[in-house]
């Protein structure tokens, strides 16, 4: 079986990169990202990126083309999605890529869908969350600027609108992704409506891996950061890349960049949960661990706004925490080697 990437899978690759290049490079990114002003109010979604990107097939690329999508799978996802997370690119991307199967007119980008990921109860059915009206603290990013919430029970999914959650604005570490959380308060969180369907479990892998490969794109491009200021940077008279220290924090984020992306691609090919959940912790790993050392090799500057190494930081403690966190990762493939035992 020949597992390396076709030529069209590399031009749908590189077709991304430039248009996110183009439309959402670097200085945008630092613009976006920079304190408002006291005559500036704070960044919103900027709904002409997210309808170029519609139009671009990002939340489509999966639906059948006679459904007006590209008819692709998984891999050819995460190929993108990892474009999208070196370029950092914000909003809820993977919630409205799965939602553009079920929300009308989230396909081409004219409706933004964000998630949330409801507990999961040990031996849960098919019907609704036992604690649908009390869900307990869930997360929701984006919820502002969002048309629509995708909720994910333990193993139903249904779609309600933003004023349905009673939910509080809360401090996010990542200054390009707002978050809300659920009120626990008994009887509140959740409004009623929206119809339950089955296959929140396959979402939820799906989004795991999505977003693994985000992660995986934000330690590609962390290692190309490191790389290019230890090249331009001198010290004492030379190149700080002359020095054993700089290679050696530049050789570790390369392997472990590479390293995630040979189980990330591998668990798109499979589509098995424990390979999945390698992905998320290798992912999850490559993108904090990078962003960490690319601080190191940037010294002081790297946490200036002039610089996006920080963003990147902050982004992976955020998406490390979604989806699949490293406790439900571990957990999975300690049942997966039970199983196989």
């Amino acid at each position: 079986m020949d597992f390396r990437i076709t030529e069209d899978q590399e031009a749908l690759r590189r077709g991304m990169r430039d248009l996110l290049t183009a439309r959402f490079g670097p200085e945008d990114l630092r613009e976006a990202a920079a304190p408002p002003g006291p005559q500036t109010p704070p960044h919103g979604l900027d709904r002409g990126l997210w309808r170029e990107l519609g139009k671009a097939g990002l939340f489509a690329l999966r639906l059948p083309e006679d459904e007006g999508g590209a008819g692709a799978g998984l891999p050819e996802a995460v190929l993108v999605f990892e474009e999208a997370g070196r370029a950092l690119l914000p909003g809820p991307l993977v919630a409205t890529h799965l939602a553009a199967g079920t929300v009308p007119d989230a396909a081409d980008g004219s409706r933004v869908v964000t998630a949330l990921d409801l507990p999961q109860e040990p031996g849960a059915g098919e019907g609704p969350p036992a604690a649908a009206g009390t869900a307990p603290g869930g997360l929701v990013e984006h919820l502002d600027g969002a048309d629509d919430v995708l909720v994910l029970g333990p193993a139903r999914v249904r779609v309600l609108p933003p004023a349905a959650l009673d939910a509080d604005p809360l401090s996010s570490v990542d200054p390009l992704t707002p978050l809300h959380r659920l009120r626990a308060r008994p009887g509140t969180g959740l409004g009623e409506g929206g119809q339950w369907r089955p296959g929140a479990r396959r979402l939820r892998r799906e989004a795991a891996l999505l977003t693994a490969a985000l992660q995986l794109g934000s330690a590609g491009r962390t290692v190309e950061l490191a790389v290019e200021h230890a090249r331009s940077r001198r010290q004492f008279g030379r190149p700080i890349g002359s020095f054993q220290a700089v290679q050696h924090l530049c050789a570790g984020m390369l392997v472990r960049s590479e390293t995630a992306r040979s189980v990330v691609y591998a668990a798109a090919v499979s589509e098995d949960e424990a390979e999945t959940a390698a992905a998320a912790l290798r992912a999850d790993e490559a993108a904090v661990r990078n962003a960490r050392d690319c601080l190191q090799v940037f010294g002081g500057m790297g946490f200036t706004w002039e610089a996006e190494v920080h963003l990147h930081l902050k982004r992976a403690w955020l998406r490390a925490e979604q989806w699949m966190t490293a406790v439900t990762a571990e957990e999975e493939l300690a049942h997966a080697l039970q199983r196989d035992t």
